[in-house]
């Protein structure tokens, strides 16, 4: 059998795996919330929700298999903290598809070479994860342009006679996502039986914000020694406004370093990509038997300044407030 046509068929199994992939998550959307709660809620096996009908022999195997290692709950937090509607079993699926894809493309691209299949794996492998990250950063700081608004509806509905549950009800139907599906799922924690503290600190393992902390904690310290809710909540609505309209001038002080940092550290990669595909004879000198001795190490180094000078950037461009 040739390697042509053993490419072929694997690049085929690949679009059959996506295509699998993607008709069981589209499927599983109705089970959403319940697979959240699961993953954020110690409730007994026997009083979890009964799984869906339409949840598939493959996806369940597949997710159980993943779930035996410890990595795939630091993998379900991102996951859940971006809001993709994937499972960790999916998700890797997604992963490995993206891998023999990219590495076959690029394969045909380079005239049959490994290296180029490698240099196609490598990226396969990291841009799903680039876009987890993506869409955590952007969502966080959604979440954080968002809480003084709640805030505010809250405090209002406090003082209109809402219990505090009755406010965060409000809140999760009135107020644009992400903030409405994350305080959606607070009240039906609650309405499934979990303590309001326990809910609130699984919103703050969702989101990591040091603003939702501190409104928590005010809420949590008001819960056990009493007081006045909505005027306290008023006090950390103001502060938080003045917080996110401070960091929103600093990331856009800070935004040209942070692209300056990002393009250049990619623009050397991508330049030796793009001259390995244009003139091959040219980059692979370095690999050479006469030249691998100092070709190889210059590479190294080369990286390892990218990297340094990439953290380097970030540092400088990243200010605490």
């Amino acid at each position: 059998m040739s390697t042509t046509l053993i490419l072929i068929i694997g690049v085929g199994v690949a679009v059959l795996l996506l295509g699998v992939g993607l008709a069981v998550s589209v499927r599983q959307q109705r089970a959403l919330v319940d697979s959240r709660l699961d993953q954020y809620v110690d409730t007994p096996a026997e009083e979890r929700p009964k799984k869906e009908k339409n949840d598939t022999a493959l996806a369940d195997w597949l997710n159980n298999q993943v779930g035996k290692f410890s990595w795939s709950e630091g993998l379900a937090k991102d996951l859940a903290q971006a809001d993709l509607k994937l499972r960790v079993g999916e998700y890797i699926a997604v992963v490995a598809i993206a891998i023999v894809g990219c590495a076959g493309v690029a394969w045909f691209l380079a005239g049959q070479q490994l290296i180029a299949a490698g240099i196609g794996a490598a990226v396969g492998f990291f841009a799903p994860k680039m876009y987890v990250g993506s869409q955590k950063g952007n969502r966080l700081i959604k979440f954080d342009e968002q809480l003084a608004d709640m805030l505010t509806l809250t405090v209002n509905g406090l003082r209109a006679g809402y219990s505090t549950m009755q406010a965060l009800e409000a809140v999760s139907k009135n107020l644009p996502p992400p903030i409405s599906d994350e305080f959606r799922r607070v009240v039906q924690e609650m309405q499934f039986g979990v303590d309001m503290q326990r809910s609130l600190e699984n919103l703050t393992r969702r989101i990591p914000s040091k603003d939702l902390d501190l409104v928590i904690t005010a809420i949590n310290v008001q819960r056990e020694v009493g007081g006045n809710l909505a005027e306290i909540l008023g006090t950390i609505s103001h502060t938080i406004r003045e917080r996110v309209r401070v960091k929103g001038e600093i990331r856009v002080m800070t935004s040209q370093a942070m692209v300056s940092a990002k393009f250049l550290s990619a623009m050397p990669i991508m330049v030796f990509v793009a001259l390995y595909f244009l003139n091959r004879e040219y980059i692979m000198l370095l690999f050479s038997e006469g030249g691998r001795m100092i070709g190889i190490p210059v590479l190294v180094i080369s990286l390892g300044m990218i990297g340094s000078g990439y953290m380097v950037m970030q540092k400088i461009a990243t200010v605490e407030v």
